[in-house]
């Protein structure tokens, strides 16, 4: 198959080449999108595991505009509405299957996914984001983690058992903290026993595209040395809240327009409208005065400002801030329209997530920015389908002169974050390694 695809051939002959279409692949990603041929043949298959709304498989999927090249084999989530977004956007209805039981019966499992794949000498591309609370870390009676019962590791003794050429890894870098890394270290210890080598690096993913400063975990694991991925754009070239949102029709609280179902916010109360009003626009953030007396109490109480992104609104010139699934709620960060007097839309969000313009979901309210929030921004995964490309298909050897993070990066993520935006892109944890990670 890969004979007869010329444009392919080429791209994986020429790291410029591949590296100017992993760059069109994002930020073209609304145009691939609706331009994708829905019925091709593709050299190399993609199974998504915690697949959730579709945001990985939907990256992978929109390279074929390019040139054919993944086949989106099979999917596999748990939340039911979730999979009735991945099945009217991606064309295929996830397996509602539990993640802990197929690690269970592994031969059982790679039997399923084998079933699936075009042929046992298809490139498999196997991926697997499980949701934060699957990491957490179980107890036993003496308080000790039961790592066998984590998703994580689950994930990885599936993987182990089906043999994948690539295994693809996306979570909160609160991951490779202190309470969580012994998850990592296990999982990293079941795949190089299957032959495996694990690569973990940090990015925001405004470096690929994404309007939107999000910190995640990249873990890639291959039999053989290869590159990972580094995000094309610096601080001053990334995609802001008007270049995602920008265009989009003035909306009133709870209204809907009739051009797009998604374009919907939350019903807001009076008083929330009247806080939000109060709150300069572009960027601003809420007066002591505005808001609910709860915010004025905590305040007395610290004694110095408390809840400060609470009501504010994002700037019309910046990324915006991490999208979650409590966007929806004013109340719950910098979720407010940079300049209208309301929260988010769904439209909105799954925008800065960087979602194609006519991507439909599912479900509830909630349980669409649910859905939207846990997922990956599909520019992003539709830069690592391009990259990954060459790494299949390389012949030559190469150096690994990449650092990768190796042991816990501490207790918190979070307290490296300030530093890794003032643009210092090696942060010494308290093992002395490197994060990394690019920021211009």
């Amino acid at each position: 198959m890969l004979q007869k695809n010329s444009k392919l051939r080429l791209m994986i002959a020429d790291d410029k080449l591949r590296s100017r279409q992993g760059r069109l692949a994002a930020l073209k990603l609304d145009d691939n999108w609706r331009s994708l041929p829905r019925h091709i043949k593709a050299p190399i298959d993609v199974i998504d595991f915690f697949a959730g709304c579709g945001g990985m498989s939907a990256g992978f999927l929109s390279v074929n505009a390019i040139a054919p090249t993944y086949r989106i084999a099979m999917a596999v989530d748990i939340d039911g509405d979730a999979n009735e977004t991945y099945a009217a956007n991606i064309g295929i209805k996830p397996h509602a299957l539990d993640i802990a039981t197929l690690a269970a019966h592994p031969k059982k499992t790679a039997k399923l996914i084998q079933s699936a794949r075009s042929s046992p000498d298809t490139p498999l591309v196997l991926i697997g984001c499980a949701p934060c609370q699957g990491f957490s870390s179980h107890r036993n009676a003496a308080g000790e983690a039961d790592l066998r019962n984590s998703l994580f590791v689950s994930f990885a003794k599936i993987a182990a058992a089906v043999q994948p050429d690539v295994i693809v890894i996306e979570n909160v870098p609160e991951i490779l903290s202190d309470r969580y890394w012994p998850l990592v270290a296990e999982a990293r210890k079941v795949l190089e026993k299957a032959g495996y080598t694990l690569r973990i690096a940090v990015h925001d993913m405004a470096e690929f595209g994404v309007p939107q400063n999000r910190y995640r975990a990249l873990m890639v694991a291959m039999k053989r040395p290869f590159r990972m991925p580094l995000g094309f754009l610096g601080k001053g070239e990334f995609r802001t809240v008007r270049d995602a949102i920008g265009k989009l029709p003035r909306i009133r609280p709870g209204e809907v327009t009739s051009r797009d179902a998604m374009h919907v916010t939350a019903s807001h109360r009076a008083s929330t409208v009247e806080t939000i009003m109060a709150v300069p626009q572009d960027g601003g953030s809420r007066p002591w005065n505005a808001g609910p007396e709860c915010l004025r109490r905590a305040e007395a109480k610290q004694g110095r400002a408390v809840y400060e992104d609470v009501y504010g609104r994002l700037w019309w010139n910046r990324p915006a801030i991490t999208v979650t699934a409590y966007a929806r709620n004013p109340a719950s960060g910098r979720y407010v329209h940079p300049e209208q007097h309301r929260g988010l839309s769904i439209r909105e969000a799954a925008l800065l997530q960087s979602f194609p313009g006519n991507y439909a979901f599912c479900g509830s309210f909630d349980s669409r920015f649910r859905q939207i929030g846990n997922a990956v921004p599909p520019a992003f995964s539709a830069y690592l389908a391009i990259h990954l490309v060459g790494e299949i298909f390389r012949r030559d050897d190469i150096d690994m002169d990449q650092s990768d993070i190796t042991g816990s990066i501490g207790p918190s993520f979070s307290r490296l974050i300030p530093a890794l935006k003032a643009g210092h892109r090696k942060i010494a944890d308290h093992t002395s390694q490197q994060i990394p990670t690019r920021v211009a």
